[in-house]
């Protein structure tokens, strides 16, 4: 199968096209390289994706006309190209333009794709609002700029099924960590910190706040899955992350625990639009996809040191 991966040199992204790749499909990759966090780190990921045949073509998402650019004999297209999560440095227009947008001129591109199978949106949790334990039935309440346009996007595409142009799905993820994750998360901060000595800013009150930290390995697993189930999940919202809920401060401690050294904590104003909770409602997941994450805390982050040190050490 001919695959479109949207996003492809970030972190979800370039793994899940890595994973398509490996599954012998032909797999090209879209990418802005928005300056949003180190550029070093896209063009690691690119590298590594090069290594392996993929093409990564960069074009902005928000330009019109984007089949003058991109083949049109896709038969998938996984879209993972977003404004991610919540901060300060953004704007509402970026978060409207990367994605709404962007999504809006993707769906307009996947109507000239001559043998589309599915169009697989990649929505958030975020979507639920400040507590992200519901099955997908629940109505949203998004928090942020975050939540509200990838709302919108995730119902640009859906409108299509609906309409019966093309089947699509949206997949909701939960706290994905692990190797490639983006400088400004929790984890690859805390590593970097903590191996240059330097104290972790942590949000105030977060120490407690629950979260499904899953790793990007298994978020992989339920994201190719679809291949091949387009008719069982054609019109579908689908949760995917790990059932199992740690707190932050259990966060931070498995980080310490693998690199054997205590992390040096500096509180900072709290976040707002900032998720109290999140435990992925994997039920659907469970009946359509077979989908059963595994993989720990705990082993999580001993992957994502490893790769820190390999790459930044």
């Amino acid at each position: 199968m001919k695959i479109l991966v949207t996003g492809a040199a970030g972190f979800i992204g370039s793994h899940t096209a890595e994973r398509l790749a490996g599954l012998g499909h032909d797999v090209i990759g879209v990418d802005n390289f928005s300056p949003y966090y180190s550029l070093d780190l896209k063009n690691l990921n690119t590298k590594s994706l090069s290594e392996k045949g993929i093409l990564v073509i960069k074009k902005d998402l928000r330009d019109e006309n984007l089949s003058s650019e991109l083949p049109k004999d896709i038969n998938y297209i996984f879209h993972f190209a977003a404004q991610p999560g919540i901060s300060k440095t953004s704007t509402f227009e970026d978060y409207l333009t990367n994605n709404v947008i962007a999504t809006k001129n993707l769906v307009d591109y996947a109507l000239e794709c001559d043998n589309l199978k599915l169009f697989v949106n990649i929505g958030t949790s975020s979507i639920y609002g400040l507590e992200a334990t519901f099955p997908e039935d629940v109505a949203p309440n998004p928090a942020s700029f975050y939540g509200v346009t990838k709302l919108a996007a995730e119902q640009l595409v859906l409108q299509k099924s609906r309409e019966k142009h093309f089947k699509s799905c949206s997949l909701r993820l939960y706290s994905v960590i692990g190797p490639r994750e983006r400088p400004e998360k929790m984890y690859t901060k805390l590593i970097a910190n903590a191996l240059d000595g330097k104290p972790f800013p942590l949000y105030k009150g977060s120490s407690t706040h629950l979260r499904s930290f899953t790793y990007v390995g298994d978020i992989v697993d339920g994201v190719v899955s679809v291949i091949g189930k387009e008719n069982e999940v054609d019109g579908e919202i689908i949760n995917l992350g790990t059932e199992a809920e740690n707190s932050t401060q259990e966060g931070i401690e498995a980080v310490e625990q693998v690199l054997e050294q205590k992390i040096d904590i500096n509180i900072v104003e709290a976040r707002a639009g900032d998720q109290l909770r999140t435990c992925a409602n994997i039920d659907k997941a469970r009946k359509l996809l077979d989908y059963n994450p595994t993989t720990t805390l705990l082993d999580s982050v001993r992957h994502q040191v490893d790769w820190y040190k390999e790459n930044f050490l």
